[in-house]
């Protein structure tokens, strides 16, 4: 039997699905049951792929299309993180932000701003403003797991104001 036979294709084949198994798990912490990531996102694909890649990670994913809609979802549901685009139809992302800082129940909700562009002006307002962290689009799930991990369990970005 050489080496491209029927049994070492297969064999290949059962190794590749155990590793893209453990790489959907990269993740240090499982979340607690009913943990809810809101992303708010005006791009149906964005919110789909992140979406997916936190529910296989184990969280409750909730979707908004733009910042109103994701102020009034916030408010109502209480995420345990907020995933934010800047750039949306109506509400943008930095006044979506600055209108949950300023509601006493969602204040405390971290907020991390997502923008396709990286430049350092989005950065410095995003935290002007009141949020946690920044991530750049496009992203990899170890990216996204990394920063979740950060703000969920190690504390290691500190809220805002402090």
């Amino acid at each position: 039997m050489g080496p491209f036979s029927l049994k070492n294709l297969f064999r290949r084949e059962g190794r590749r699905v155990e590793i893209m198994r453990d790489r959907r798990r990269n993740l240090r912490h499982r979340p607690d049951p009913g943990s809810k990531i809101l992303v708010v996102d005006d791009s149906r694909t964005v919110r789909h792929s992140v979406k997916r890649m936190l529910q296989q990670g184990g969280f409750q994913v909730l979707e908004a299309a733009d910042g109103a809609q994701g102020v009034e979802l916030a408010k109502r549901e209480r995420p345990r993180l907020i995933l934010m685009d800047i750039v949306m139809p109506e509400v943008n992302g930095f006044q979506a932000t600055r209108r949950i800082r300023r509601t006493e129940e969602t204040a405390s909700i971290p907020i991390v701003i997502m923008s396709g562009d990286r430049e350092a002006t989005h950065r410095f307002w995003g935290t002007r403003i009141g949020a946690n962290d920044f991530m750049g689009k496009p992203f990899q799930r170890f990216d996204l797991y990394r920063r979740v991990e950060k703000i969920l369990y190690d504390n290691e970005i500190s809220p805002p104001g402090t």
